[in-house]
C-alpha cells in the first residue's frame, strides 16, 4: 500500500487479509448503502410496494454503483489512487463488466416486461458510470452537482418508476431531499480525504469524521424504520 492508503478508514474492516480489507473498502458501503437506501425511499412513495420489484432495483444499484462504478473509479481517476493496485487494469474491467451485464440483464428484464420507462433512468445512469468516474470532458462531470444527480436523485426516481412505470411531479420534488444528502456526503467528504491522508488538521478530521458516519448511517437507518413502518401499518 502506498502512504495515501485509506485502508485505516472506518469503514474497513479491521480484520482479514489485508486485501479482503482493501476490497471491501473500496466498496464504500456506508456511502453505497445511502444510495441503495434512495432507490428504496423512492420505492416506498409507491402506493403498492411490489417487493420483488424493490429487491431488483436494490440489487441492480448495489451491483453496478457500489462494485462497478468504484472499481471504474479506482482505475480512471487521474489523481491519488488511494486503494493501491487491488487489481490489474484487465482484471477491473473484467468485474466492471460482469457486473454490468448482470445489471443490465436484471435491469432490461424490468424495462421489457413491467416498467419501459426504467429505460431513461438506465441510460442516464450508465452515462454517469462512466462520465463521472473516467473524468471525461476534462473532468466537467466529476464534480459535486453531478454527483448529487446520479448517487441521489435518479436512484430515488428508479425506485419509483420501477413500482409505477411513471414519474409524478412528488416524486421529482422528493428527490431533491436525496439530492441534498448526497451533495452534503460529497461535500464532507472531500475535505475529510484530504485531511486524513495527509494526518493534519485532525480535530477537523474528526468533526467530518462524525457528521459523515451520521449522515450516512442515519440514512439507513431512517430508511429502515420507514420501510418496516410501510410493511407493517400501510
Amino acid at each position: 500500500m502506498n502512504n495515501d492508503s485509506r485502508i485505516n478508514e472506518w469503514y474497513v474492516p479491521k480484520f482479514g487479509p489485508v486485501k479482503f480489507r482493501i476490497f471491501i473498502g473500496m466498496l464504500f458501503l456506508p456511502y453505497t448503502g445511502m444510495c441503495v437506501s434512495f432507490v428504496v425511499l423512492g420505492g416506498l412513495m409507491s402506493d403498492y410496494v411490489d417487493m420483488e420489484r424493490l429487491f431488483a432495483i436494490s440489487v441492480i444499484y448495489f451491483v453496478s454503483l457500489g462494485i462497478a462504478a468504484h472499481l471504474a473509479d479506482n482505475i480512471g481517476s487521474k489523481m491519488i489512487k488511494p486503494w493501491g493496485v487491488l487489481f490489474s487494469k484487465k482484471q477491473s474491467w473484467i468485474l466492471i463488466m460482469i457486473c454490468l451485464f448482470f445489471s443490465y440483464l436484471l435491469a432490461f428484464y424490468y424495462i421489457i416486461y413491467f416498467t419501459p420507462l426504467l429505460l431513461i433512468i438506465c441510460i442516464l445512469e450508465s452515462f454517469f458510470l462512466f462520465a463521472y468516474n473516467f473524468e471525461i470532458l476534462n473532468g466537467f462531470f466529476h464534480r459535486d452537482f453531478w454527483f448529487s444527480i446520479s448517487w441521489g436523485m435518479l436512484p430515488f426516481v428508479a425506485g419509483f418508476v420501477i413500482q409505477t412505470n411513471s414519474i409524478a411531479d412528488s416524486a421529482l420534488l422528493l428527490s431533491f431531499i436525496p439530492f441534498i444528502l448526497s451533495y452534503l456526503e460529497i461535500r464532507l467528504s472531500r475535505p475529510y480525504k484530504t485531511y486524513k491522508r495527509k494526518k493534519i488538521n485532525m480535530e477537523k478530521t474528526r468533526l467530518y469524521e462524525k457528521c459523515l458516519k451520521i449522515l450516512s448511517l442515519g440514512t439507513i437507518f431512517s430508511t429502515t424504520i420507514l420501510f418496516v413502518l410501510k410493511i407493517i401499518v400501510f
